[in-house]
């Protein structure tokens, strides 16, 4: 299965999407985590360090009770669902729209910028 999917990281002109559901585990440290339900334990493992995105997609409760479908799209985020960006160009909550989200990932153009924060300007606020 590795080896496929290294086969698919180098597939340039292609856009693939896995889908797969979540399995959350608990450890022998009682410590909970989210991981992909996929056939082979690396394969789950090692499945983050091949693709360019992770987008878990779910129901998210901003504490009114009311929640709403979303795209998860950064990590670390505050749910504790798997989530990569490699493109630089989603924000941590995108509407849950697969076409919309390809588009922005494929479109030209730039990136999202990036701030770096000095420790004198944290220590600030």
């Amino acid at each position: 299965m590795i080896s496929w999917l290294n086969q698919l990281q180098h597939a340039r002109g292609r856009t693939v999407i896995f889908v797969a559901v979540l399995e959350r585990n608990v450890d022998d440290f009682n410590v909970a985590t989210w991981q992909p339900q996929i056939e082979g334990g690396k394969t789950g493992r090692e499945l983050p360090a091949i693709v360019d995105q992770i987008i878990t997609m779910n129901w998210v409760d901003f504490g009114d009770g009311k929640p709403v479908r979303v795209f998860v799209c950064t990590n670390p985020n505050p749910w504790g669902y798997p989530a990569k960006d490699r493109s630089g160009r989603l924000e941590q909550l995108e509407p849950p729209h697969l076409g919309a989200l390809i588009e922005k990932l494929t479109r030209p153009g730039a990136r999202k910028s990036f701030t770096a924060v000095s420790a004198e300007q944290s220590a600030q606020t």
